[in-house]
């Protein structure tokens, strides 16, 4: 079966930077879209960044956009998410997500990993 496991999530300072990483499997990788979404506590789940199958197309939230680059890595079956000068309200749960097309919102993604926590102290 389909699994997405994200890692690299903790906990960091305002300013500082995490790399998430979303390892595939049960998948053909390169034939799909990656994405991470986010969802803080009593928000909505938001999309966060994508990128489509062979990484030369990446879309962004304007709330991070400047801050987080999102990658992939074929030959490994991994996504990344850089995120650098992070704030408090990034603190949230980060997903990882695939698609068989790239989805810039929180619906259309086929598959989904379990999350991982980012919480960014001010």
């Amino acid at each position: 079966q389909v699994q997405l496991v994200e890692s690299g999530g903790g906990l960091v300072q305002a300013g500082g930077s995490l790399r998430l990483s979303c390892a595939a499997s049960g998948l053909t990788f390169r034939k799909y879209a990656m994405g991470w979404l986010r969802q803080a506590p009593g928000r909505e789940r938001e999309f966060v960044a994508a990128i489509n199958w062979s990484g030369d197309s990446t879309y962004y939230a304007d709330s991070v956009k400047g801050r987080f680059t999102i990658s992939r890595d074929n030959t490994k079956n991994t996504v990344y998410l850089q995120m650098n000068s992070l704030k408090p309200e990034d603190t949230a749960v980060y997903y990882c997500a695939a698609n068989t097309v790239v989805a810039v919102t929180t619906t259309f993604w086929e598959y989904w990993g379990q999350g991982t926590q980012v919480t960014v102290s001010s």
